[in-house]
């Protein structure tokens, strides 16, 4: 997740595209000697205007002939962070019951986030919010945080100035505050996960397993940690405080670390407890390089991988640049692999254009593949 967010060395696709595992073993044997060729050679950054209308394309059909579209040839320089880049904030959202017997998701997507507040000039611009909350024992849970973290957020005192800190206590408070709402079931529970952005800063909050994952220029960057109790660092969090953990699940009764509400779980306020509603956080700077967020619950993650998600995704946004039905496409493949869960996905495009097609300049240079080639190779694999 965090140390994702750099970018590797240049790579090249084998032409030919992939074909026997006898290509792979060259593939290591050369990657050595081609990346030292490359450093010689001048890569430069597609330009975002070079897109290429691609025809009669299946979103369901991913092959390795595809996967041109989906590698980052991009490498981070100075000239990145001193960008006059500003993204244009399109988003699109589905939530299907799937086949469960009730829906227990909920989520919110503001595009305008300065608009939605009534802020005055002197607010951070341009500004959004978005967020996915996956309840259960019940819709409780999620309706009320849905309807009042970002009420907390920018309630706080630290808000907007440290911004890390206001979202950390506004999932307290609103944690707190259901605990107190005296007409709802403070026994369901939800998790949470939030994205808001202000210019170029991108700050996830994530408490519980519904999960953040950026695509930059095809490239799947994971902007949350799933907080399951099997979990290393949650699994010594927990037992520190007194809690165990029997066949995956916290004290025997929730398949998540982190959640709000469960208050049949929790002490008093205030008290350490295993059951936690604080947040881990990631922020990064958005670049030109940096296309869409999908945000889901675990309902979509159970059945695909982040690499996946990415990749169905860019070739959907290049087909129609529709970033609604191209959360409604994931949330149908979800569907067809046979989810256990409800499903919510939520697509945020970073421009008004769509994603450019990735030309490889040709070279003297015999191309290979490079590992993180072979990862995307991996992802476009998946998804057929």
């Amino acid at each position: 997740m965090a140390a994702g967010m750099d970018f590797s060395p240049p790579f090249t696709i084998l032409e030919g595209g992939y074909n026997s595992n006898d290509n792979v073993s060259t593939m290591e044997d050369q990657s050595s000697e081609n990346l030292n060729n490359l450093k010689q050679t001048t890569n430069r950054k597609p330009p975002r205007h070079l897109a290429v209308k691609r025809h009669s394309v299946s979103s369901m059909t991913l092959t390795a002939a595809d996967l041109e579209f989906d590698v980052s040839i991009a490498s981070k320089s100075p000239s990145d962070e001193k960008s006059d880049f500003l993204p244009v904030f399109r988003s699109g959202s589905c939530a299907e019951r799937g086949p469960k017997q009730y829906m227990e998701d909920e989520h919110i997507c503001i595009d305008n986030l300065i608009e939605h507040l009534g802020a005055t000039s002197d607010f951070p611009s341009p500004g959004a919010f978005y967020g996915v909350f996956d309840g259960h024992g019940g819709t409780d849970a999620a309706s009320f945080i849905r309807n009042n973290i970002l009420r907390f957020i920018v309630g706080d005192g630290h808000f907007p100035i440290c911004l890390e800190e206001a979202i950390k206590s506004a999932f307290v408070k609103a944690d707190y505050a259901f605990a107190d709402a005296s007409t709802l079931d403070i026994s369901s529970g939800t998790t949470a996960l939030t994205a808001i952005i202000f210019g170029r800063t991108l700050i996830i909050a994530n408490a519980g397993d519904c999960r953040a994952v950026l695509g930059r220029r095809g490239r799947a960057f994971e902007m949350s940690k799933d907080h399951k109790p099997n979990c290393t660092s949650e699994k010594i969090r927990i037992e520190k405080l007194g809690g165990v953990i029997y066949d995956g699940y916290l004290n025997g009764q929730l398949s998540v670390a982190r959640a709000l509400g469960d208050w049949h779980m929790k002490g008093p306020k205030g008290s350490a407890c295993p059951l936690s509603a604080e947040p881990e956080l990631q922020e990064t700077h958005l670049t030109e390089d940096d296309e869409f967020l999908i945000m889901g619950c675990d309902g979509l993650w159970d059945v695909m991988s982040s690499q996946c998600a990415v990749t169905m995704a860019r070739k959907e946004l290049m087909l129609h640049n529709d970033p609604e039905r191209c959360s409604r496409e994931l949330v149908r493949e979800a569907l067809k692999r046979n989810t256990c869960d409800n499903l919510t996905v939520i697509v945020v495009c970073f421009s008004s254009d769509p994603p450019p097609r990735i030309e490889i300049p040709q070279s003297r240079v015999r191309r290979s593949i490079s590992a993180e080639g072979l990862n995307l190779l991996k992802g476009v694999l998946e998804c057929n």
